[in-house]
């Protein structure tokens, strides 16, 4: 009986996947460091900008690799960011959340 492999498309969505994770930590990076901008009453309107912008990638990305939970996370963010933030620390707190969720997700996808 011969040994099941990978099928070629599962090898090339890994390849994909370390190509682009890279990109995708540095991107909940942001949101993480976003988050606690918010949280300290710190947040520029650019870092809300690029969060928002990071946001909306991770959502595509996330979801091109079947993280569908990853993207409605993102998208969330995405919408708030994408809004007017005030210093809601509740708003602060569930944006860290996504972002810690969001690195879990990709940490256990590896």
């Amino acid at each position: 009986m011969a040994e099941s492999a990978e099928s070629p498309l599962a090898e090339a969505m890994n390849r994909l996947w370390a190509k682009y994770l890279p990109q995708m930590q540095e991107r909940v990076a942001t949101l993480h460091k976003v988050a606690a901008g918010l949280a300290d009453g710190s947040l520029s309107e650019e870092e809300q900008h690029q969060a928002c912008e990071d946001a909306h990638k991770l959502a595509g990305v996330l979801g091109t690799f079947g993280l569908q939970d990853g993207t409605e996370l993102a998208r969330e963010a995405e919408a708030v960011y994408g809004g007017i933030v005030d210093d809601n620390p509740d708003l602060a707190e569930r944006l860290t959340y996504i972002a810690q969720q969001l690195d879990v997700m990709i940490a256990n996808r590896r």
